[in-house]
């Protein structure tokens, strides 16, 4: 334990930081449990997402407390993932779609009627 840190701090960063490899592991094992892509899409996600957020927490409280002043660059990644992330959920969903229509498996119609 540092000095000049609060042992209050650590001990709540140390628990985000458990949290977040929680939630990581619960996302892999529904990789490997779940049983085609669309299934594997979301839930995963969600969980290694609220991971991201629990480092960001710990990461701001902990820098905060060591810097004494607040530090938010932590959010910049989070950001960043909740651009980026639904964009690659969407043009993953759809290329699989494609995928499947071509190998003639039954899925829903494409939205529109392609003119």
């Amino acid at each position: 334990m540092s000095a000049d840190i609060p042992a209050w701090v650590e001990w709540v960063a140390a628990v985000l930081l458990v949290t977040s490899g929680l939630l990581s592991l619960v996302g892999a094992i529904g990789l490997l449990r779940l049983r085609d892509f669309f299934q594997r899409m979301h839930p995963p996600a969600l969980s290694n997402t609220l991971g991201a957020w629990c480092v960001a927490l710990a990461s701001i409280l902990y820098f905060s407390a060591t810097e004494s002043h607040l530090a938010l660059h932590a959010w910049l990644l989070n950001i960043l993932l909740a651009i980026t992330a639904p964009v690659t959920t969407v043009l993953l969903a759809r290329a699989a779609l494609f995928r499947k229509r071509q190998r003639g498996a039954n899925v829903p119609p494409p939205l529109g009627n392609g003119e």
